[in-house]
This record gives C-alpha cells, structure tokens and sequence, in this order.
C-alpha cells in the first residue's frame, strides 16, 4: 500500500476517531456518576483526555495490523472500558440500560455534528478536500460505533441493554454469556455476519435519519 495514502489516511480519520472513542467512553461514565455510581469519576475516567481512554493494543495496534493486512479493507478496535459498579445505581436493572446507552448515543449525536459540519463546508463551497474528508470520516466511523456497540450480546452495549430489559431470568442466562462476548463477537466479525445483517442496515438506517434531521436546515440553507 502506498505510504503516502496510510498517512493521509491516519490524519483525516484521527481527529474523529479519538473523539468518538473519548467522548464514548466518557458518555458512559457521566452516565452512571448521574445515576448514582462515582467509580469513574474517582478514577477521573469522565475526561476528554483521550490518554485516559486509549488500550494501546485494541485501540492502536489492532486498528493498525488490521487496516495493514486488509489494505485498509476492514478495521476492528476497542477503547479501554469505562468502570462502572452497576450495584451502586440506584435502580441497577433499569438504570444500566441508560448507562449503556449512553456511549453508543454520544456517537450519533457526533455522527449528526459531523454531518452537520459537512453541509455547513458544502454551503461555504469549501474545495478543501482534507477538511471535506475528514467530516465523512466522522460520520463514517461514529455511525460504525453507534451500529456495532448496539449489537445486542455482552459485554458489547447493545448486551447491557438487554441484560437490563429482559425478565430476571433471561437476563441471568444472557449475562453469563459475557465471559463468551468477545469471542463470539469476534468470529461474527471476522466471518461477516455483523457487517452483513448488523451493521451496514443500521449504518444505512443512521445516515437515513441523519439527513432526516437536517432536511429542516438545508431547506433554510438552500
């Protein structure tokens, strides 16, 4: 792969990327400290400071091989997990499902300032091509998270949610699968079967809304 590409790559993607990953995982711990547990506040993980928030090996070197060995065809990566005592919220059943909903929503919502951004460049007429990219890129990976945390298996989000909306005993059953999660989840990935049936209708169904929202502003705009 041409060396000159990868480094453009890396610098349009790496403004969005360590905003969506940041602003997640600080989703996540503003979240459970509003419903009554402090964990991540104590050990100061409710910060933009993407350090906090940054696995060297799921965040930096697996992106890296991965994007290496596929040509840039396939990425895969996680950010260091928010702690979170779900015994100390106030109401643990119910109150996980916000907690849990909160990292994959704080990327829509960046998803939608990405967009955003880019129709206010579009009617700047901004030619910049880096700036432009960067803007998809945005929505691109945002809504690649908002999708793929959504999946309904722990220790994923999307898992947390259900564990929280199932009878006590469903719960308990999906629950015990988290210590399989990732596993699971992983060969799912690397088979297709999450891209196919998961993430790319709920991609396609966020872009849909997304344009949606700003319908209201391009009519002004326009």
């Amino acid at each position: 792969m041409d060396l000159t590409a990868i480094l453009q790559s890396i610098l349009i993607y790496a403004l969005p990327v360590l905003l969506a990953i940041t602003i997640h995982e600080a989703a996540h711990g503003y979240a459970a400290r509003f419903f009554g547990d402090p964990t991540a506040h104590r050990l100061g993980r409710i910060t933009l400071n993407p350090l906090k928030h940054i696995d060297p090996v799921g965040t930096v070197l697996m992106p890296a091989l991965l994007y290496l060995a596929t040509s840039g065809a396939f990425l895969f990566g996680y950010a260091k997990p928010v702690p979170v005592n779900f015994g100390n919220l106030r109401h643990p059943k119910r109150d996980m499902v916000w907690v849990a909903l909160a990292g994959p929503a704080s990327n829509f919502v960046q998803a939608l300032a990405w967009a955003l951004l880019l129709l206010v460049l579009g009617v700047m007429q901004v030619q910049e091509r880096f700036f432009l990219e960067m803007a998809s890129a945005g929505i691109f990976v945002n809504l690649i998270l908002w999708a793929f945390n959504l999946l309904p298996l722990p220790p994923l989000d999307g898992g947390r949610v259900l564990v929280g909306l199932l009878p006590y005993g469903a719960a308990l059953q999906l629950q015990r699968l988290e210590r399989y999660g990732m596993v699971i989840v992983l060969v799912l990935v690397f088979t297709g079967v999450v891209r196919t049936y998961w993430i790319s209708p709920l991609m396609q169904a966020g872009k849909a809304a997304i344009w949606q929202l700003l319908q209201p502003l391009v009519w002004l705009l326009g």
